[in-house]
């Protein structure tokens, strides 16, 4: 159901100073983001959370973890506004009933970077913010309670996946799908096969893709947790180039964030070989959120050609690197 600017009057007032605030429909994705601002001249962005994704648990361990790298670090990240209640998230009734939870951000100014674009620095600062995310999570206590999804082998390629079933997708014909079943069992192999130990995997970004970012002349701000889970961590890099594994530029853009990525944390020969394998199963991933999200604006701009790009790549993938 998309969300108007006329269903959030019992929304604004959580927030007392929000009081007649303008606002606007920013972005309809996985969840609805819009624009507001004061009489005073005050921005923010109001993030409305779709109803069948996180629960308060979800939502409340994303914004410890936002708020503990905003105590722990420097990142450029997004800073939640409490309600008047003195709690981050917030719940709300829309004009048909339905309960919606919402979470308030400051404004954070910026434009989103393009593909085709000089991209090459970007990922190198990319890479950095991947390996300082990673470096804090080896060392944060995580609060009692904390709960968030994993992004696995099962919860991507099985046909209840987080994200739907890739089986059902626009696209994906029956010699497609032949495809993609030998590329599901190579990757649940591989993926079993590089294990999951703690210097591998754990919580990262999970969507670090260029939707999410925000460049405001040398300022590159990180959003959007919303997706935050449990993974390995090479997948933040797979991430990144989300909707875009099909373009020339990609072995370009690897090097530069490996580079960043290095000057903080380590990779093994091990870990830089399951980038291949991070890309297919993010690639998977997105073929199923477009299956599942066909009403989304993204869903529909990437939808023709998607799954014949995935299965060109899943054949180069099962016969050696993605890239020489």
């Amino acid at each position: 159901m998309t969300l108007h600017e006329r269903d959030l009057a019992a929304a604004l007032p959580l927030w007392p100073h929000l009081q007649g605030a303008a606002l606007r429909l920013l972005n309809h994705s996985e969840n609805h983001t819009f624009l507001l601002e004061t009489r005073q001249g005050e921005r923010f962005t109001l993030r409305v959370h779709r109803p069948d994704y996180q629960n308060p648990a979800s939502i409340e361990s994303e914004l410890a973890w936002l708020t503990a790298l905003r105590h722990d670090t420097d990142l450029p990240i997004p800073e939640p506004v409490p309600g008047q209640n003195g709690a981050l998230l917030q719940q709300f009734a829309t004009p048909a009933g339905e309960r919606r939870h919402a979470v308030l951000f400051r404004f954070i100014a910026g434009r989103e970077p393009r593909i085709g674009e000089d991209l090459t620095s970007l990922f190198k600062i990319l890479g950095d913010y991947a390996a300082q995310l990673h470096n804090h999570v080896a060392s944060w206590k995580r609060p009692a309670g904390f709960a968030r999804q994993a992004w696995s082998a099962a919860t991507i390629l099985e046909a209840d996946g987080l994200w739907g079933d890739w089986r059902v997708a626009p696209g994906v014909t029956p010699e497609i799908r032949a495809i993609l079943d030998r590329l599901d069992r190579e990757l649940c192999r591989r993926l079993a096969a590089y294990g999951q130990g703690p210097e591998r995997y754990g919580l990262v970004h999970a969507d670090m893709r260029l939707g999410n970012l925000l460049v405001d002349g040398k300022r590159v701000s990180l959003i959007d947790f919303d997706d935050c889970g449990f993974c390995w961590f090479a997948y933040d890099f797979a991430a990144a180039v989300s909707f875009h594994e099909t373009h020339n530029i990609l072995p370009e853009l690897k090097d530069f964030w490996l580079e960043g990525y290095g000057a903080h944390r380590r990779l093994t020969a091990a870990d830089i070989a399951a980038i291949d394998s991070m890309v297919l199963l993010r690639r998977m991933a997105l073929l199923a959120w477009i299956g599942s999200h066909g009403e989304t604006d993204l869903a529909q701009n990437h939808r023709i050609g998607f799954a014949e790009g995935t299965a060109m790549l899943a054949e180069r993938y099962l016969k050696g690197p993605l890239w020489p």
